[in-house]
């Protein structure tokens, strides 16, 4: 581990992709491979595909709704989301854009990503995920979370990977995950402390 703590962070890391033939859980579990043995982090993967998502929200935001009933099968969800120190999405990009499915996940919370830093892992056929990316910071930022700076991109993932799921060239992915988790932790270990001594002040929708 590059970055000193006394104790391990617990990361999420989000399958931001639901549809048929997705290659998110590929790239999501080398990611989960990099964490692991970066050592600073206790890893949790957690896969949108399992999660009851409507895309209708309530007609209150959550920001205002401290306790809203969410669907029964979105609870464990939501307990993942507050019990995390941080969040990595791992994300394609759609016509320009983040899923569809990332987006009510991360509508249908609010207080669970606030004060928490968020990195991402983008692949897609020619920007690498980087469209999506750019977005998604302008949207966590609308809820007081924190995204990093560097991030982890494969444009042409289908050429990167092998039929195995291993990087046919996995030194320079390795190398920027690096420095992902070792950012996630520093922003995570103060934020986790600013959390319980210096509260954000309270939410707006």
């Amino acid at each position: 581990m590059s970055v000193e703590s006394t104790d391990t962070l617990d990361l999420a890391v989000i399958i931001g992709s639901v549809r048929e033939g997705r290659f998110g859980p590929v790239v999501a579990n080398w990611f989960t491979g990099q964490a692991e043995l970066h050592g600073g982090f206790a890893v949790h993967v957690v896969d949108l595909a399992d999660v009851e998502l409507p895309l209708e929200l309530p007609s209150v935001p959550p920001a205002l709704q401290p306790d809203l009933l969410r669907p029964a099968g979105m609870t464990g969800l939501t307990e993942r989301l507050a019990a995390a120190d941080a969040f990595v999405v791992v994300t394609p990009d759609y016509n320009r854009s983040f899923p569809a499915a990332l987006k009510a996940a991360i509508d249908w919370h609010h207080t669970e990503w606030r004060a928490k830093p968020v990195g991402f892992v983008g692949y897609s056929g020619a920007s690498g995920g980087l469209l999506a990316i750019e977005q998604l910071r302008q949207v966590f930022g609308e809820l007081h979370a924190h995204t990093v700076r560097d991030y982890v991109s494969f444009p042409r993932y289908y050429q990167l990977f092998g039929p195995d799921g291993s990087l046919r060239e996995p030194a320079e992915p390795a190398g920027a995950a690096r420095l992902l988790l070792d950012q996630l932790l520093w922003w995570g270990s103060v934020l986790r402390e600013a959390r319980l001594t210096r509260p954000l002040p309270g939410p707006r929708a």
